[in-house]
């Protein structure tokens, strides 16, 4: 089974009640996931996005960078006894939604990974592993690229964001 990271744009109405209702919320989540798996919407105008396999590469990139907000587990928990895959899922405001759209914006992957060595990622066990081919450090620049965009339209909308692992 693989860990895959998701994220789900949500307006401060639907966090309020996602807060207050995490069954709802992960029954909205399923709606959405569903809704969207026919249609393929772009990552700007998606409401669910996922960073696949790499959301561990891109956190190790992103704390290596001190990046200003944790897009990859969230900032604030839901209740503990909540589980949607790999334990409890947490959520961004949309004020740091902005300030996190604002960073990814102004961080390129170029920047991200400029002086990393795939040893590296291998030594820190970066799931999924298997670092040593040659290229696995570009692997994770088109996921990067849609949460760049993603968070771009959820800021631009005023949207928090839920986020998980699955």
């Amino acid at each position: 089974m693989s860990m895959i990271g998701e994220y789900l744009r949500v307006t401060a109405a639907e966090l309020d009640r996602a807060i207050q209702d995490p069954d709802w919320a992960l029954d909205f989540v399923e709606e959405v996931q569903d809704a969207e798996a026919e249609t393929e919407p772009a990552p700007a105008e998606a409401r669910h996005f996922s960073t696949y396999k790499t959301w561990d590469m891109l956190r190790f990139l992103l704390a290596r960078a001190e990046f200003p907000v944790n897009v990859i587990h969230g900032e604030e928990p839901f209740p503990e006894d909540e589980d949607w895959g790999y334990g409890p899922p947490r959520y961004l405001r949309p004020e740091r939604v902005r300030l996190a759209a604002e960073a990814l914006r102004a961080t390129s992957y170029d920047q991200l990974v400029s002086g990393v060595d795939a040893a590296e990622l291998a030594s820190a066990v970066v799931y999924p592993l298997g670092w040593s081919e040659l290229g696995s450090l570009e692997w994770g620049r088109p996921w990067y690229d849609g949460l760049t965009q993603f968070f771009g339209a959820a800021a631009k909308a005023d949207d928090a964001m839920l986020v998980w692992l699955d």
